[in-house]
């Protein structure tokens, strides 16, 4: 029973009555109200009065958790004052041609058709949202880091500041690879800029905040945690991906993920979402990864990433098993170009690379990320399986040309083809001879050697060089045989053998 809701006589009673009453004792006050100044109750054989106890506790209990959470609060706070003034909106323009005939021009009707104007193109401005973090100033110059789909080939940038100042910014430089860019633009005040730290610091349940300008809405701060790191992203990206649960949308990508410090460890980039708003799956670049990326950008206009000059895989299960390379993690090298760092370093197909400078090696997206940061003519130790026996081997790292060029090699890739073991369930899938021994080739590089010779996917290299190829064991030891410049291939295709030759 509650004390608040006691019944108490206030009455004056005659003596005479009260005395008649203590002389029948407690009872018939019990009787008459149904009331005990305390409820006691019997706990372990104990009479306790735990309701007046919690009574007087509770009131003290809320005070340290309103407390508590106003101590929370005040710590955003702190964080967001400190990140919005270094926090940008880029309004971008991008100038785009279009043929006059095309349908949706504008307001989703198709341009009149006028005599001679036919295969005409005019211009139309394409505008574009997105965010950007203040890192860095020199002099009057100052630096902003955002996201290079957000940069686009913008023919126009203008950054809105927290105070709604504008100013026009000019492009520094832009790395698709990692999905970075830096703009620039002069101000001679005083403007705050972003503390930068240190992303390897951030762990999964750490609390960061999302800064942007999500949909146009300048200045916006949301709160989550970290709920997962080390995640891959869209095709071609390299980076490795922090994923928080923090509220990003579109418009955010290029604005900072900021620790409780109000240090940013992340520049916010793209998002997991079916309907394109946010269903608590963002992802987030580590801004240590950045960070040669500015240098970079200052001094060059652009990236420069560390080459090894081999094509990497991971290993699948039936490739482990047969390369002997048991639980390690790694990266598997199918090729590697012929003059190419790793050639010269002796790293040859079929190795598997488990570290680099005693940097474990887990996958095939680490492995590039590790050579990518490292400098070219920087010496790299790589240790590797080889054949079922562990190896070291040391490498000077190259400069990484730009994606055209490295393409326009392909003719320098040994041996220019993947392979995988020939399976009983291929076999079967393929309808081929159960009693056929060999290789099966998954993929030849266009402009490679084998392609010029004739391989193509599906054909089962059965022979190199008189040697019979019984697995991925027998065929990367016969390609990398050092005695032989020339290699006679044979192989089965639909159920007829056939044979070719080519020099390495």
């Amino acid at each position: 029973m509650k004390l608040s809701t006691a019944f108490h006589l206030k009455k004056i009673l005659p003596f005479g009555l009260v005395l008649g009453i203590m002389v029948m004792g407690v009872c018939l006050p019990l009787t008459l109200f149904g009331y005990s100044p305390v409820d006691y109750t019997l706990v372990r054989g104990q009479a306790q009065a735990p309701e007046q106890a919690q009574a007087q506790d509770t009131p003290q209990e809320n005070y340290g958790s309103v407390e508590n959470l106003r101590q929370m609060q005040n710590s955003f706070r702190s964080v967001a004052q400190k990140v919005l003034p270094a926090v940008v909106e880029l309004k971008v323009v991008e100038i785009v041609k279009q043929p006059v005939t095309q349908q949706g021009w504008p307001w989703g009707f198709p341009y009149p058709k006028e005599k001679g104007n036919e295969g005409e193109e005019r211009e139309f401005k394409s505008n574009g949202l997105g965010s950007g973090v203040i890192v860095r100033r020199a002099g009057d110059t100052y630096y902003i880091l955002t996201n290079s789909h957000v940069a686009g080939q913008a023919d126009e940038i203008k950054v809105v500041l927290n105070d709604e100042s504008e100013y026009t910014a000019t492009l520094v430089g832009k790395d698709p690879r990692r999905d970075l860019a830096l703009v620039k633009f002069t101000s001679r005040e005083n403007i705050p800029v972003a503390d930068l730290g240190d992303s390897d610091q951030l762990f999964v349940g750490d609390w960061v905040l999302a800064v942007g300008s999500p949909f146009g809405f300048v200045s916006s701060v949301t709160a989550g945690i970290v709920s997962a790191k080390g995640r891959s992203g869209p095709a071609n990206n390299i980076s490795e991906f922090i994923q928080t649960d923090a509220a990003i949308n579109r418009g955010n990508s290029g604005g900072a993920l900021v620790n409780i410090d109000g240090e940013v460890v992340g520049i916010n980039t793209w998002i997991a979402a079916p309907s394109g708003g946010n269903v608590g799956l963002g992802f987030s670049i580590p801004i240590n990864e950045a960070k040669k990326a500015i240098d970079d950008f200052i001094q060059k206009g652009k990236v420069e990433y560390g080459w090894l000059g081999a094509t990497v895989s991971d290993a699948s299960e039936d490739v482990a098993e047969e390369m002997k390379l048991g639980s390690a993690h790694g990266a598997f090298i199918p090729d590697v170009y012929l003059g190419s760092p790793a050639e010269k370093g002796g790293i040859l197909p079929g190795d598997f690379v488990t570290e680099v400078n005693g940097h474990r090696i887990t996958g095939r997206d680490e492995l590039v990320r590790i050579v990518g940061d490292l400098r070219a003519n920087e010496r790299a130790e790589f240790s590797l399986i080889r054949y079922g026996v562990n190896q070291r081997v040391t490498v000077k790292i190259g400069m990484r040309e730009d994606q055209e060029t490295i393409l326009s090699q392909q003719s320098k890739l040994w041996p220019g083809m993947i392979v995988t073991a020939l399976s009983e369930e291929i076999k079967k899938e393929l309808k081929l001879d159960s009693a056929l021994r060999g290789v099966i080739i998954a993929n030849v590089e266009e402009k490679s050697k084998p392609f010029i010779g004739g391989l193509r996917s599906y054909d089962v290299i059965t022979e190199i060089n008189k040697k019979k190829i019984n697995g991925l064991m027998d065929y990367y030891q016969a390609i990398n045989d050092q005695s032989q410049d020339r290699y006679e291939i044979g192989f089965s295709r639909e159920g007829n053998e056939y044979y070719i030759g080519m020099s390495k």
